[in-house]
């Protein structure tokens, strides 16, 4: 399994630095093993009326933002993918607002939506984990930004560490 060093910040754009950021120093796999475990324990302590609070007006409720991450980390994960096998050609973007509408996430349940996530992340760690030296290098062009394979599961960690303590400041 590959280590993954702090990715520097030419192999990133800017604007992910402030995900980046807030993973902690060290093996970014298991962060995100660790951070697996934490939200599955968030989610089962909520119900589904909790689930779909919003805490102001116009803003997601924790069930849409259990579903922005589910979609995050899949394209992610699939950008890494894409450039790891050497797939050419830049990828788009994606506008999260637009996918969290057409998600329907606030029809779904909690319970549902927690076992896609845990589903999910297994799935994203045994990916990384796959990785060698070459593909980790390796770079592609996402949202008209260059970024490394290596950057994506920092920018995973970091994008949810920022929406879990959203969750716990502004709707618990």
């Amino acid at each position: 399994m590959p280590y993954y060093n702090r990715p520097s910040p030419d192999e990133y754009a800017p604007y992910y630095h402030k995900y980046v950021s807030l993973v902690p120093a060290g093996d970014v796999l298991a962060t995100l093993a660790e951070q697996g475990t934490a939200a599955a324990d968030l989610w089962a302590g909520l119900d589904e009326a909790r689930a779909g609070r919003r805490y102001a007006p116009g803003k997601w409720s924790v069930k849409e933002v259990v579903g922005h991450l589910l979609d995050t980390e899949r394209v992610f994960a699939l950008r890494a993918l894409w450039f790891a096998r050497g797939g050419a050609g830049p990828l788009p973007s994606m506008e999260q607002d637009d996918w969290v509408a057409a998600g329907c996430f606030d029809a779904r349940r909690l319970a549902d939506l927690a076992a896609e996530y845990a589903v999910l992340r297994r799935a994203s760690l045994l990916q990384f984990g796959s990785f060698d030296a070459g593909a980790l290098g390796r770079r592609g062009v996402a949202s008209g930004r260059e970024i490394t394979v290596r950057a994506f599961p920092w920018l995973i960690a970091g994008h949810e560490r920022h929406h879990l303590t959203v969750i716990r400041e502004r709707y618990l």
